[in-house]
């Protein structure tokens, strides 16, 4: 999932440092929880956490999607998309998670 191809930068300015800005950490997270937990994935708990805080960082991104769905209307039908595409992605973490707690080696 990348931010690119939304609208953000037109949102009024103060929105594009203020909202935009938590809306690109959000995403940006999502990808970078998996990375590191991956990374520490000898130790199935640490692994776990990290899937949960990506699993976190996609539920905020649809809740910052939302918001400007909700502010500005005029611009929500990329962003509507994308908050189905970031939903369907939390429930595909959400499977993993599930995964690793039942079948990841120890």
């Amino acid at each position: 999932m990348s931010y690119e191809k939304l609208d953000i930068y037109k949102l009024p300015k103060y929105e594009i440092y203020e909202l935009g800005s938590q809306l690109r950490r959000s995403a940006d997270s999502v990808v970078t929880n998996i990375a590191e937990g991956y990374g520490r994935n000898n130790y199935k708990r640490d692994f776990i956490r990290f899937l949960t805080y990506s699993q976190a960082s996609c539920d905020e991104t649809v809740c910052h999607l939302s918001k400007i769905i909700r502010l500005y209307p005029e611009l929500s039908t990329g962003f509507k998309e994308k908050a189905e595409q970031y939903k369907l992605l939390g429930g595909k973490i959400n499977n993993f998670i599930k995964y690793v707690l039942l079948s990841w080696r120890t």
